[in-house]
């Protein structure tokens, strides 16, 4: 499906890494390795996105682009900075496949006939039970 939307067009060009030290849990390792990996990626400056993806882009993902109209992404998860720069690499591709793959149209439905009927039944029932609480003569 990824082809099928972004085609070969290869992003790489336009992205900007930076690496950082991790947090959490680690010992000593997290305190003298950054693997921490950020992707920047410009959309408005992109020469592979048509406008009209930039503006679907800038729609879509607005929480995650920042008032530079660049697209940040981390990935921290891994030990190392390589397996992280690829983590944050497919996890770019994968959310700019969504942010571009086009939402199906809702086509309303009607209830089913037994549907309506289980209802009415239901209602019934209750309003049975509710009348048989009620006192006498009130």
């Amino acid at each position: 499906m990824l082809l099928d939307i972004l085609g070969d067009r290869d992003f790489s060009k336009e992205f900007s890494f930076s690496a950082s030290r991790s947090s959490g849990p680690g010992g000593q390792h997290v305190n003298k390795v950054s693997t921490k990996m950020e992707l920047r990626f410009h959309v408005l400056n992109s020469t592979l996105l048509s406008p009209e993806e930039k503006e679907l882009i800038l729609e879509k993902l607005a929480k995650r682009i920042n008032q530079d109209g660049e697209l940040i992404l981390v990935s921290q998860s891994e030990r190392t900075q390589l397996k992280n720069k690829e983590r944050v690499t497919e996890k770019f591709y994968e959310i700019l496949e969504k942010a571009l793959t086009p939402r199906k149209k809702r086509r309303p439905t009607k209830p089913s006939a037994e549907a309506k009927e289980k209802r009415l039944e239901e209602k019934r029932l209750q309003a049975e039970k509710k009348r048989r609480r009620k006192k006498d003569n009130v």
